[in-house]
């Protein structure tokens, strides 16, 4: 098992209020994890931490091995250079809520664009790499459609698309249905298991509980900044330990 992620000790402030409060976690290469809990709980900021969307300001979070956002200089914890971020943050990629798809673009443009732009890869080529990946996700045959021209599912998809095809270490999924109408969430759903099942390195904030039972080799239950309990699916929702979570699961739907 070689570790992928590795989160020690991460505390993340805004203000006076502690959001993340000490967390530790590792996600290990082709791991599935699944981060569960109330809204409030934390879990969006870790992600975003994760991909130094948001700065953290203790602790340590390593991806590949490698410190990321900060450095340690003549005793003092610097933030690396915008330079260095940028390079950290493309080993992961982040699909959001929202789908955040350029609107004047087609779906073809809006994944080749990172490519061309980020990455220094000919036209050609991009494009090439795109029409696989919008064909691995069911979109080739609307590659030239702008997102307006699109369902919310078959954005999610473009967006799932666009980032994948950078070559992430990690994908990171911030509650990529929960913008869905209830008949689009089976089809991104879909899409998310498949690339679990290849061996993708996923984690993801979800309130889909039964498809972070399916799909997850680990689950993680945040409460109040913390996590409060973690474990295989099997065990995590069979026999919860926490009355935290126990509570929690009662109000779920599996």
């Amino acid at each position: 098992m070689t570790p992928i992620v590795e989160v020690r000790a991460l505390h993340k402030r805004f203000g006076e209020l502690e959001v993340l409060k000490g967390i530790d976690l590792v996600v290990n290469e082709g791991e599935v994890v699944s981060i569960i809990g109330s809204s409030g709980s934390g879990k969006t900021t870790l992600l975003r931490c994760l991909n130094l969307l948001e700065e953290f300001h203790q602790g340590e979070v390593r991806i590949g091995g490698e410190s990321i956002g900060y450095r340690q200089r003549n005793g003092q914890r610097v933030r690396a250079s915008e330079r260095e971020i940028a390079g950290q943050r493309a080993m992961t990629g982040m699909v959001f809520q929202a789908f955040n798809l350029f609107p004047h673009m087609s779906a073809l443009d809006n994944v080749t664009l990172g490519l061309t732009r980020v990455r220094g890869m000919p036209r050609r080529q991009a494009v090439e790499l795109a029409d696989h990946w919008l064909e691995r996700v069911g979109m080739l045959e609307r590659r030239d459609h702008r997102p307006a021209q699109l369902s919310g599912g078959q954005q999610q998809r473009v967006a799932i698309a666009r980032a994948i095809a950078m070559n992430p270490r990690v994908m990171l999924f911030d509650e990529a249905t929960s913008a869905l109408d209830p008949e689009r969430v089976g089809e991104v759903l879909e899409t998310i298991r498949s690339l679990a099942q290849e061996g993708m390195t996923m984690v993801l904030v979800t309130h889909e509980m039964r498809f972070a039972r399916d799909v997850s080799d680990k689950v993680v239950f945040m409460d109040s900044g913390r996590i409060a309990e973690q474990g295989p699916p099997a065990t995590l929702f069979s026999t919860p330990e926490s009355p935290r979570l126990q509570a929690f699961l009662k109000t779920s739907s599996l």
